[in-house]
């Protein structure tokens, strides 16, 4: 694929930067799935939240072009041949993982309408409706938006410089892989589809990946790309369950225990290696002191926020005082990784934990310093679940950076947690 002739050839009325509902993480539908059986009856809204302020995403995106795009994504349904593959793989080495009747209502889903407006140089794009239908616009609704912007920049250059612009954009990526390559023992897969630099690109990365890595590259959690790669579809859970859960949550009582009710229905329906804990929503200390002892027989568990190694070793010590192996855990790390933090914790935990890393923003979509002003940079931009019947959710997180939700019930949260003193970390992706 020649990468640089087919984005300057979009120039089309309109070119779909969605082409399929399973453009999408793979852990998305296993969440999905989860609530159509558990939560059927849940409304929520999911809204876009821009981290990155200074970037005026609506001044660089025309809005015509944006609805074109979120329309197109409304028309599309599953292909026979996506079905069959959703139906009839195996997954985590389980066959039939998606049960027939989440199938039959997901080969016959049409996406819901959204809300978009332009307000001070962003846009407010939400989603409302049935949980199960609402949550599936998260995935293509950022890389519908990161693409646009990518394409709002390419555009003003010519085929020459496109060239180049990609031919540099590679050797910096084969660059990081080639470092990685000393790490035989490496795991790692790629999570960079929400905020990937473009759809193209994404499969371009993993084919490098696959190359460069070999076995020590275990799969992506896009589910197209796994399909037409032949790879590993990676992903488990995230902190839109919990989200949901504890705002739906009569009382605080009913509030502290409802992340650790979320993977008890998670424990009914996945064994194995989709048993990793996501501690982080309301503070990984915390959830771990107060969390129920079958818990400590799980898999492994992911650290998406904070200080990775602080989050490593604390895990490490809960394992520990549990009457669990280490050695037998698996530690996920994927918050705002690229090589040199990869490196590090790899030489700091392998051979203490199973160290596996899920590899996002800055594997798909690392063109800083690449383009003039730095205009390709990658930025945060995140959708999350606003609300669920009627009620604001929160997420603390690790880091206060990454807190959202209304100030009073952040500090209710809290109380409830018993979070005390964080510190903060930069925001980067």
């Amino acid at each position: 694929m020649d990468i640089a002739t087919r984005v300057y050839n979009h120039k089309w009325k309109i070119d779909p930067i969605i082409r399929s509902l399973i453009d999408t993480d793979f852990y998305k539908l296993l969440m999905c799935q989860s609530v159509f059986r558990n939560r059927p009856n849940t409304s929520v809204t999911f809204s876009l939240i821009n981290r990155s302020r200074a970037v005026r995403i609506a001044d660089l995106i025309d809005e015509g072009e944006l609805r074109e795009q979120l329309d197109h994504v409304r028309s599309l349904s599953l292909t026979r041949g996506e079905s069959t593959w959703l139906r009839g793989n195996t997954f985590y080495g389980k066959r039939q993982m998606f049960r027939p009747d989440f199938m039959e209502w997901f080969e016959n889903i049409s996406l819901p309408p959204y809300h978009l407006e332009k307000r001070d140089g962003q846009y407010e794009l939400t989603f409302e409706g049935a949980w199960h239908e609402v949550m599936l616009w998260e995935i293509p609704a950022l890389a519908v938006i990161m693409e646009l912007r990518s394409r709002a920049v390419l555009e003003l250059l010519g085929r020459f410089e496109l060239q180049v612009l990609y031919a540099r954009a590679m050797t910096k990526l084969w660059e990081k892989v080639e470092r990685l390559r000393a790490f035989p023992t490496l795991r790692i897969a790629d999570f960079g589809t929400r905020r990937r630099h473009s759809f193209l690109w994404q499969d371009w990365c993993v084919q490098a990946m696959i190359e460069g890595l070999g076995d020590s590259f275990v799969g992506t959690s896009n589910c197209l790309i796994a399909m037409r790669r032949d790879i590993e579809a990676i992903g488990t859970n995230a902190h839109e369950l919990p989200m949901v859960y504890a705002a739906l949550a009569g009382d605080d009582a009913e509030l502290k225990e409802a992340p650790y009710r979320v993977l008890a229905d998670w424990h009914e329906e996945h064994e194995g290696n989709l048993r990793i804990i996501l501690p982080d929503t309301y503070g990984t200390r915390q959830f771990l002191e107060n969390a129920p002892d079958w818990l400590a027989g799980w898999t492994g568990i992911r650290i998406d926020s904070g200080d990775p190694a602080t989050g490593a070793e604390t895990a490490i010590a809960w394992w520990e005082s549990r009457g669990e192996d280490p050695k037998t855990k698996m530690v996920i790390f994927s918050d705002g990784l690229d090589v040199d933090k990869i490196i590090a914790l790899q030489k700091q935990f392998a051979g203490r934990v199973r160290v596996s890393f899920g590899w996002g923003t800055l594997l798909t979509n690392d063109f800083r310093g690449l383009a003039k002003d730095d205009a390709l940079a990658p930025f945060s931009l995140v959708c999350k679940a606003v609300s669920a019947n009627g009620r604001p959710t929160v997420k603390l997180s690790d880091n206060p950076k990454k807190a959202m939700g209304p100030e009073d019930e952040i500090r209710r949260y809290k109380r409830v947690f018993g979070v005390g003193k964080q510190v903060p970390q930069d925001v980067v992706v």
